[in-house]
């Protein structure tokens, strides 16, 4: 709204702040109001309050005075730190909260509260541009209403602000919500590609839990952020007052003094939409629910914006408003099974092109949580009880269908079913041209759409059906594809190599002969780009994946050619590189190159798309090797919360426990290792290996036993190939040596180290379990042994070079002994200068 000048007032000898509006907004406020309500923006006198030194008009254009703050924005501190700790967050929270208060004693609400607002000067917050924004609002209603935007910032703006409506105190208690939110999670609470997005989602959606990002954060004052958010003005606090004594500390409190830190737990009564989840039996202790299961949406109400109707479910401890009134899975919940080919084979890409399509189309829709292509890709071609579908996916509606032939005609029926029940709420069959694949997608996609309401209880309607290509012959063609590409999935998960390649090589030539008969249509070239992606991943050796990566990235550009915008093609050409860069085929700034470039693509993808989970955690693989930890867990986070079941699902839960236990969130790496990864996938190796990791952990107390019966099981379900299965066993044998270091029984260490230790390359290739020994020295924690891990790791820097940088740059806090040796310190830099 202004360009802000640096300048010298002269008479006092001073630096100020000199913020000029522009013209068009200048003029649309006017002189008499601009200056009426500057004048009541100069009379705020608060130690919060960035104050008004001047004002006036000169040549038609309006400015103001402020005192220069010789600090920071909050933003700034944001953009550096990511996240900010929890007593400073509170403490600028209730500084700003006290400010807000005496304005609103005035009768002047801000309406544009903001990190960017909000300036730091000795350790203190002021608030900035108080008293411009009600003549911003008033005099610019009708040019707003034209343009259709409203007056503030859409990440921060309350949903009555955001249709215009009259606005009080509430609005910037909002406001102020959201930014707490941001400071203590590094994110706002709603973002999306556009501001009529974003404020939709202000509008309709629940407010993620703060305390899943960062369990450190106090309960009330994620109670605090629950009740500032509601919806509803009339279930927000009154006050800002009100406010603070919900976070915990009165107002005021930190006007002179910082927070302590120490805040005083309590269950408050819930207001609103949350209230009904709380209707539990009295003494009743509720169980853990898994993360997977919490946030989804927990409103009903009408956006008059976006003229669309939501209805959702959300609770604080994962149960969902249809559970608490005895159903146990809500009927927003959606699974739409893979349709069955009843011709022996003629039409399986037509069964599985219905099906992709319908999930397509029915994801953007909102209300509806649709479960994903690799959520339901498990039961297909397989009979599976309908019951037993909805219990594994937790849906609570269940679509199913099957693609018959009759005549020179094709045969759909679907079957939507209650999936607390397994009842049949509808069933419907259509009889359609054989030659019109477009016309059958988007006939069995509006018609499941038009009678989903019975199920979900509001009407659905799919977006404008966009297959881009006119071609029948192309369309046939990709479905043909995408058929051969999942059955290849499936026989590379059954371990049968030859087939896996004859699909991958019968898929790309459909895509090629697709690409041959409407060379305009991108999808499948990007689709060409994905398909090699997959083959990396399939190839045993780097001599064999790398050939994969260069096509892939070679049917990525030409499809990007085509449209830049394609996020098909962004995120596999990001995922590509991010794979070149694996290979380690480039060095120096060459690979990091690659990774900001890998980076560069998913960031614009995931912006524009939240809906892609693979995309998300390739993005967190990408921010780990950037060293960008906060942001990687945030990442990985989203794609979980975005789809508990999708492709790749393991690696992730793996990713947010190993990020959890080096950032030594013990009790969150415990969650995401034995809550969500051991208890969903009891079988995988590896969600055994972190409970043993687990062990080292300064507070555990699992006993010696425990830790030798872990290996135990872990040696059951190592993977077949032998030098893997030996190295892993060898190196988690390590673990509990370091388990019983924490005993203090030396000679027992030394025996257990000693079976464990390698000097087989085949086995031990890279040297790991140098570091691994070294971690047990350290264990022991006597100058003698820490001398030791010092050794141990020098060898393998030695050995490995390229490591010494890494070591240097870590915070890993099992190492934190040797960060405080000189030592090693000028070691490693001097390693890391070489390598």
């Amino acid at each position: 709204m202004a360009t802000v000048f640096l300048a010298t007032d002269v008479r006092h000898e001073r630096q100020v702040a000199i913020k000029v509006l522009h013209p068009d907004l200048a003029a649309t406020i006017g002189a008499e109001r601009f200056e009426r309500e500057i004048k009541l923006a100069a009379k705020l006198q608060h130690p919060h309050i960035l104050g008004l030194i001047d004002s006036g008009e000169a040549n038609g254009l309006f400015y103001y005075v402020m005192p220069f703050i010789q600090g920071e924005s909050v933003r700034d501190k944001l953009d550096r730190e990511k996240q900010l700790g929890v007593d400073e967050a509170i403490q600028i929270t209730l500084e700003v909260a006290d400010a807000l208060s005496y304005a609103h004693a005035q009768n002047i609400i801000h309406r544009d509260i903001k990190p960017e607002n909000v300036m730091m000067s000795n350790g203190h917050a002021l608030v900035a541009d108080f008293g411009i924004a009600r003549a911003r609002t008033e005099a610019g209603q009708n040019k707003l209403t034209q343009t259709g935007m409203a007056v503030g910032t859409p990440v921060y703006m309350s949903p009555e602000q955001a249709t215009g409506e009259a606005v009080g105190p509430s609005a910037d208690i909002y406001s102020l919500g959201c930014m707490l939110y941001e400071m203590l999670a590094g994110e706002p609470p709603f973002n999306g590609p556009n501001a009529m997005a974003i404020m939709a989602r202000h509008a309709m959606e629940a407010v993620p839990s703060v305390r899943i990002i960062r369990p450190a954060v106090p309960e009330e004052v994620e109670e605090a952020i629950f009740h500032a958010l509601e919806k509803n003005v009339a279930d927000r606090p009154k006050t800002a007052a009100e406010f603070c004594e919900i976070l915990g500390t009165p107002l005021g409190a930190t006007a002179t003094r910082k927070v302590t830190g120490r805040h005083t737990a309590r269950m408050r009564v819930p207001t609103g939409a949350r209230m009904q989840a709380y209707v539990t039996e009295e003494a009743e202790v509720p169980k853990p629910v898994p993360l997977y299961k919490r946030p989804v949406v927990m409103a009903s109400g009408v956006l008059a914006l976006v003229a669309a109707s939501w209805i959702g479910f959300l609770s604080l401890n994962g149960r969902s408003a249809s559970a608490a009134a005895g159903a146990s899975l809500a009927p927003t919940s959606v699974a739409v099974t893979y349709f069955e080919d009843q011709t022996g084979g003629n039409l399986g890409h037509v069964a599985d092109g219905i099906t992709e399509t319908l999930i397509d189309q029915l994801k953007p829709v909102g209300g509806l949580k649709v479960l994903s292509k690799d959520a339901v890709a498990r039961f297909r071609g397989k009979d599976v009880d309908v019951d037993s579908i909805a219990e594994a996916l937790e849906a609570g509606t269940v679509v199913t269908g099957s693609v018959s032939e009759n005549g020179n005609r094709v045969r759909v029926s679907f079957n939507i079913f209650n999936g607390n029940n397994g009842a049949s709420i509808e069933s419907k069959g259509f009889n359609l041209p054989a030659d019109d694949i477009l016309s059958i997608n988007k006939t069995v996609a509006d018609s499941v759409a038009f009678y989903l309401r019975g199920a979900v209880g509001r009407v659905v309607t799919t977006a404008e059906l966009e297959s881009g290509t006119r071609n029948a012959n192309a369309l046939t063609a990709v479905q043909l594809a995408n058929k051969q590409r999942r059955d290849a999935l499936e026989a590379f998960a059954a371990g049968d190599s030859a087939r896996t390649w004859q699909l991958f090589a019968q898929s790309d030539s459909n895509l090629a002969r697709a690409e041959d008969l409407d060379e305009r249509w991108v999808k499948p070239i990007a689709l060409r780009a994905q398909l090699a992606l997959l083959e990396f991943r399939a190839a045993r050796t780097a001599l064999l994946k790398a050939p994969y990566v260069e096509q892939g990235l070679t049917h990525a550009e030409r499809a990007l050619k085509l449209d830049p915008q394609n996020l098909d093609a962004r995120e596999a050409r990001g995922q590509l590189k991010k794979a070149r860069w694996d290979l380690q085929v480039v060095k120096g700034a060459e690979a990091d190159k690659l990774l900001e470039d890998a980076r560069a693509d998913l960031d614009f993808v995931t912006q524009r798309d939240q809906t892609r989970p693979q995309a998300l955690v390739a993005l967190s693989a990408v921010q780990t090797q950037l060293k960008q930890p906060t942001d990687a867990y945030v990442s990985a986070v989203a794609a979980y919360r975005q789809d508990a079941f999708f492709s790749g699902v393991e690696d992730n839960l793996v990713t947010l426990f190993q990020t959890s236990f080096n950032r030594e969130e013990f009790a969150q790496a415990h969650d995401w290792c034995v809550d969500e990864g051991y208890r969903r996938f009891p079988t995988n190796w590896r969600f055994v290996a972190c409970q043993l990791n687990m062990r080292v952990t300064p507070n555990d107390t699992t006993s010696v036993d425990s830790a030798w019966k872990e290996l135990e099981t872990l040696q059951r379900l190592l993977p077949a190939n032998v030098a893997v299965k030996e190295f892993q066993y060898r190196r988690n044998k390590m673990w509990v040596a370091a388990t019983i270091a924490k005993k203090g029984l030396r000679d027992s260490v030394a025996k257990v180290v000693e079976s464990a230790r390698t000097k087989d390359k085949a086995i031990d290739p890279n040297g790991n379990l140098l570091t691994a020994e070294a971690l047990v020295r350290l264990r022991l924690g006597t100058a003698l042994d820490t001398a030791a891990a010092f050794e141990l790791l020098k060898e393998y820097v030695v050995t490995q070079p390229e490591h010494g940088r890494g070591f240097l740059e870590t915070g890993m806090w099992y190492w934190r002994a040797l960060r405080q040796d000189d030592r090693w310190n000028s070691f490693l830099r001097r390693a890391a200068a070489g390598s």
